[in-house]
């Protein structure tokens, strides 16, 4: 039996809905997966008609209903828009609730066991904190829901998959964030989870920080001081771990096969290297979690949102990569 897969339908101001259907018009999707969306009729029949996009809805209340079959959206529906006073494009509270609404039904499902995994469309910060929910984005709400600590974050884009040191602070505090105990304890939690996603070869790649990886000092001591001891302690602990590599060539290696993993010590570090690899095919995996998560790595777009031409390569890769890992995903 195909896994299914919860998608909560995101911003319905957004371009969301749109990529949602487009993917679902995609038959490889149904070979790979049985995808359930959790959000809004009448939206989803809007992105069909801005995308002309022919599919029939089934409304259901509880997976075991779905159909799951290519040419049907199973949907569950939270009917929670006045849709009278829905805009495209604009931040409206009333979307930020919903996408937070749609969120929390798809890990209620995945913390009953009901679906199996979650791939998740595109959200906006500002509509959330319009809403007054107290969360930034997606991967605070599911810690939060699932009462996870500090969930790991892993970019995956064709043969490449990059980890984070440090994510959302200036470069500034992430060079301070740059210690051997956080290298060391990052390394031990991207190698639990990569078996978690069953990947059997686990070598792991630490970035370099400084130019050339600081030449043994010369350009910086945190190669020296921070990041070889921590690299050498996980070493010390069995694992497969290497560097600090220079990031001018780390993540070319990685994408032709020499490491399993690059962890990346900054935030702009891995995402400029997986978005210029592919900027569409970047997806994104969250790690530490009860279930498996996948997501887009692109924003509500609302300035094509309602316009039918947002692409769904994306979402699509999300789905997918979703259902890759679904398969061998474990507890550790």
């Amino acid at each position: 039996m195909k896994q299914i897969i919860a998608i909560p339908m995101g911003d319905p101001a957004g371009v969301g809905p749109e990529i949602t259907v487009r993917a679902l018009n995609k038959a490889e999707i149904y070979d790979m997966c049985a995808p359930l969306v959790i959000g809004h009729t009448e939206v989803l029949k809007n992105a069909m008609k801005v995308t002309n996009t022919e599919l029939a809805i089934n409304e259901i209340t509880d997976p075991s209903e779905g159909i799951y079959e290519f040419g049907t959206i199973d949907v569950i529906s939270l009917n929670n828009l006045d849709m009278n006073s829905l805009q495209m494009g604009v931040v409206q509270a009333q979307c930020g609730q919903a996408a937070y609404q749609y969120i929390e039904k798809a890990v209620a499902l995945a913390m009953e066991g009901k679906v199996a995994s979650l791939a998740t469309t595109p959200i906006n910060k500002e509509s959330l904190k319009a809403a007054k929910v107290p969360f930034i984005g997606h991967t605070e709400i599911l810690a939060e829901l699932t009462k996870s600590d500090d969930p790991l974050t892993m970019f995956e884009v064709r043969n490449m998959r990059v980890f984070f040191l440090t994510r959302h602070l200036s470069l500034k505090d992430a060079c301070a964030a740059i210690t051997k105990e956080r290298v060391y304890d990052y390394l031990i939690r991207c190698d639990e989870a990569l078996k978690k996603l069953g990947v059997e070869d686990r070598k792991i790649a630490v970035a370099g920080l400084n130019p050339h990886s600081g030449e043994n000092g010369l350009f910086g001591r945190e190669e020296v001081d921070e990041i070889a001891p921590g690299i050498q302690m996980a070493v010390e602990k069995g694992m497969d771990a290497v560097g600090p590599v220079p990031a001018d060539s780390v993540f070319y290696h990685a994408l032709n096969g020499r490491y399993s993993a690059v962890l990346s010590l900054y935030h702009d570090q891995g995402h400029i290297a997986t978005k210029m690899t592919d900027f569409e095919r970047t997806i994104s995996v969250t790690n530490g979690l009860p279930f498996l998560r996948t997501s887009v790595d692109h924003g509500t777009a609302f300035d094509i949102a309602g316009k039918g031409i947002a692409s769904s390569v994306s979402m699509e890769e999300c789905i997918k990569l979703a259902a890759k890992y679904t398969k061998h995903f474990q507890t550790v």
